[in-house]
């Protein structure tokens, strides 16, 4: 320990690590925690945090009456407690003390107790760990000191939620590198291991953080997931391959929200947009869709590096807005707001218009919008947007109208997502009106795009209305399956007292409540969604969507998930393979 001052930061975290030791070696003794927290008990009105339970029976609490009752119930966070009733009334136990008992093995029921957040199994006769501790994604301190173990399972690194994680006095070399995803760990304990010497210097000199730092910056990358099969839907395919295309929507992760204070638990370099943005791009032109619809795209990246390679390598023309909030910034400023980007392969379709739809903006065109305080306070001060474009297939003149949004991302804004896609489908089906005929006008371009091909004078469909008009709806909706948005979506129609409104008021919105014309369907509905889309430990779910009319389009086959194998072994996105969550 030569080197280290006493009251220097290093002097510091040494002393810590012997008096965190030190405290653990007066623990030895069978049930050590809970009988500490019994006395505490009785001598305070506050009851005891830890029970004394039954491994193989967690409603059985010793030193009580029998339980009377147990429950399963889910907390607000979503967090599944065990809630035992005795004699005291019911009692929420999220600790476990198996400490000092000379077990051998850790049973794997416990591992099946995925409410607790304590789980001190110290002082036994361990000498390997169970992977299955990984299903205690909860647990805050987990103490393994005075085992005789050798090495510890890299599957702890999925324990996110770990403060303490202490392993004194074992036989440990070294740790697992997996454990760098441990970012919130306070306390990393392993005093009493002959741990090699670069790993204890810097433990004892800098401190857990620095070591969990240098684990996750350092740690080998992992084994890329399985390639993402397709999903046949329907075998009838259309004898005319020219009326086929495929569409993609990704929302690639914005620069400036890809932090290491929002993503811990991912190393620095695999935040980096130079890292990034070659497997972004790798990814859309690997999968080369004819229609792609990009969501967090910046300004600037779009100008210089995504419109200029998808145009040279994957042939795409694009259209790209940032959000409302670029029109009043500086020239510099613009480049770094995100907006959404909908390309198009340049060799199928003709771009016949596009459209913008500010959503802040749009609000105020509406006269019984603008009598609501909550349009001021609420939707007014969120800048979305939504790109719409009327592309035209070159071979068949069919038109297809594209829709690409990113919804406010907010859950306790159920409200302001609902009234954004009711004027988002509003705006739409103004949009599609102009377009019910065929355009005999010159075909739009943009800086980016190809030249017109001509049409030889042919003449495109005409649509009955705007139902009848093939319509793509891409983006991030920031909604789960069991939405307002996803209802309404799917459903055509959404009532003015869903509780997604709360009590607030948005004009006709909350009397008459929101319909549109259109039979649109989820892309993935046949398979009841995909299983994720956003991958994160505060969020695992469905949140972006691709929509499409069913009475004009038919679903022929489907990108499959992320393999399930892959996902359990991962804390979450961003990471070395998914540059986007």
């Amino acid at each position: 320990m030569a080197g280290i001052t006493p009251g220097s930061a290093a002097g510091s975290h040494l002393s810590k690590q012997l008096s965190y030791a030190q405290l653990s070696r007066q623990s030895a003794s069978p049930h050590h925690h809970a009988r500490t927290a019994a006395q505490v008990a009785r001598s305070t009105p506050a009851s005891s945090t830890v029970t004394i339970t039954d491994p193989n029976n967690p409603t059985k609490l010793f030193g009580s009456k029998p339980s009377s009752a147990t429950d399963r119930s889910n907390t607000q966070d979503g967090n599944s407690n065990l809630a035992a009733s005795s004699s005291g009334g019911a009692t929420l136990w999220t600790t476990l003390d198996m400490g000092g008992m000379g077990l051998k093995n850790l049973t794997a029921t416990v591992c099946n107790y995925t409410f607790l957040t304590v789980l001190y199994i110290n002082h036994n006769n361990l000498t390997w760990l169970t992977p299955a501790i990984s299903q205690l994604t909860l647990l805050k301190t987990l103490d393994v000191s005075g085992n005789k173990l050798t090495s510890i399972p890299p599957e702890i690194g999925l324990l996110i939620h770990l403060r303490e994680l202490l392993l004194f006095d074992n036989n440990l070399v070294t740790v697992p590198g997996e454990l760098g995803t441990l970012y919130q760990l306070e306390t990393l304990g392993l005093e009493g291991n002959p741990i090699q010497a670069d790993l204890n210097n810097l433990l004892m000199k800098e401190g857990t953080q620095a070591v969990i730092v240098s684990l996750r910056e350092n740690a080998p990358v992992g084994m890329p997931p399985p390639h993402r099969d397709w999903i046949t839907i329907e075998n009838d395919y259309p004898e005319n391959e020219t009326e086929k295309f495929t569409v993609l929507s990704y929302n690639i992760l914005c620069r400036k929200y890809a932090t290491p204070q929002i993503y811990g638990y991912t190393p620095s370099w695999a935040l980096t947009w130079d890292y990034r943005k070659e497997l972004i791009l790798s990814e859309i032109l690997g999968w080369n869709a004819d229609i792609v619809c990009l969501q967090e795209v910046e300004m600037g990246q779009y100008e210089d590096i995504i419109g200029e390679t998808l145009k040279h390598q994957g042939n795409y023309d694009g259209v790209f807005f940032p959000k409302s909030r670029a029109k009043t910034m500086s020239e510099k400023e613009r480049r770094v707001v995100d907006g959404c980007a909908t390309f198009y392969k340049a060799d199928k379709f003709n771009l016949i218009e596009y459209h913008l739809l500010e959503y802040n903006h749009n609000a105020l065109q509406r006269p019984d919008f603008k009598k609501s305080d909550d349009i001021y306070n609420r939707v007014m001060t969120k800048d979305n947007i939504a790109v719409m474009t009327i592309l035209e297939n070159k071979e068949t003149l069919a038109r297809v109208l594209v829709a690409n949004s990113h919804i406010h991302w907010d859950p306790l804004f159920a409200d302001v997502k609902l009234v954004q896609v009711g004027m988002l489908m509003d705006d739409m089906e103004k949009f599609a009106s102009k377009h019910l005929k065929p355009c005999a006008s010159t075909v739009v371009t943009t800086p980016s795009s190809s030249p017109p091909s001509s049409r030889q004078n042919k003449k495109g469909p005409v649509y009955a209305s705007t139902a009848d008009m093939p319509t793509i709806i891409c983006g991030d909706f920031n909604s789960t399956p069991d939405s307002g948005v996803v209802e309404y979506l799917s459903k055509g129609a959404i009532k003015q007292d869903h509780n997604d409104f709360g009590n607030h008021v948005y004009g006709s919105y909350t009397t008459d409540g929101i319909s549109h014309p259109l039979s649109l369907k989820s892309a993935y509905a046949s398979l009841d969604e995909m299983p994720i889309t956003n991958y994160t430990p505060g969020f695992k779910g469905m949140l972006d969507y691709i929509w499409y009319s069913s009475n004009t389009i038919d679903s022929l086959s489907l990108l499959g998930p992320v393999e399930q194998s892959y996902l359990n072994k991962v804390v979450g996105f961003p990471n070395a393979h998914f540059p986007s969550e």
